[in-house]
């Protein structure tokens, strides 16, 4: 009798939960209601259409004052806050989304990595900050040395060309460095990278997640040429934040290694060089 039930606690005792944040891949896949092309399909659509919808909203401002076309082209170009107003709506839409997403298939945001802030976690975004600064030279020495016709010196298109004073350097930062990491990280490392990680390897989820933030950030539309330059930065830069996401099963580090390079970007373009 003791020993058959020694042999059934033996046996169920591997089916015990063990600390899920200390596991590598702590989230059950069985747990995510989601998976590859519903996530790539969903994420896609909802930062484009994020965009598109916050530029009509923004587009109403000038309508509603009755300003002639000159007038309004020149605020939606030179206008900080329009600007400001834009990313603010395009990043609130994307989040909602996502969030809407969650409630309508009855999980946590906890299920893409929204977690508490912890100690450690500015450590770990500081390593991976300089891990992406190693493996950005790594990889921009090899592209340059295969693709000689590689433009380094195209500028990316920000939005923010005339930026002075307090105030518009204030929601130049926010639109910059606080609203792009929490939004881009809930819906790319957080709801993209969680569903392709359900059916394939850490690896393969990272290669497409970062594939495809690569591609949002070539700049269509803008009447020049693809920013092939920032593509391959995104792209290094998303394959650090998705290994700190699977492995710490937290967006935290991502987001602050994100906010700490664009940080260094803001601070070259608008202080150093306004």
């Amino acid at each position: 009798m003791s020993d058959d039930s020694s042999k059934t606690t033996a046996a169920a005792e591997p089916l015990l939960p063990e600390e899920p944040e200390r596991s590598s891949e702590p989230v059950a896949k069985k747990l995510v209601p989601w998976g590859l092309w519903t996530a790539i399909i969903y994420t896609l659509f909802i930062f484009f259409a994020a965009q598109l919808a916050a530029s009509l909203v923004v587009l109403l401002y000038p309508k509603l004052k009755g300003w002639d076309s000159a007038r309004a082209t020149d605020w939606l170009n030179n206008s900080v806050p329009a600007q400001f107003w834009y990313v603010l709506l395009a990043e609130t839409i994307t989040v909602a989304s996502i969030w809407w997403y969650l409630r309508y298939r009855k999980v946590s945001l906890r299920i893409i990595g929204w977690r508490s802030l912890r100690l450690k976690d500015p450590l770990l975004a500081t390593m991976g900050l300089l891990s992406y600064y190693v493996l950005f030279l790594f990889s921009y020495g090899v592209v340059s040395h295969f693709f000689h016709g590689l433009n380094t010196s195209q500028k990316q298109e920000l939005g923010f060309d005339h930026v002075s004073g307090t105030l518009n350097l204030l929601l130049t930062f926010v639109s910059l460095v606080v609203l792009p990491p929490l939004a881009e990280e809930t819906v790319f490392r957080g709801f993209l990278f969680t569903g392709l990680r359900r059916r394939l390897k850490p690896v393969g989820a990272a290669l497409i997640t970062s594939a495809l933030f690569a591609t949002a950030h070539l700049q269509f539309g803008t009447g020049k040429p693809l920013l092939w330059v920032a593509a391959l930065d995104t792209f290094t830069l998303s394959l650090v934040l998705c290994y700190l996401r699977h492995k710490t099963d937290s967006l935290w580090p991502g987001i602050l290694v994100h906010a700490l390079k664009n940080s260094v970007a803001f601070i070259s373009l608008f202080l150093l060089h306004p």
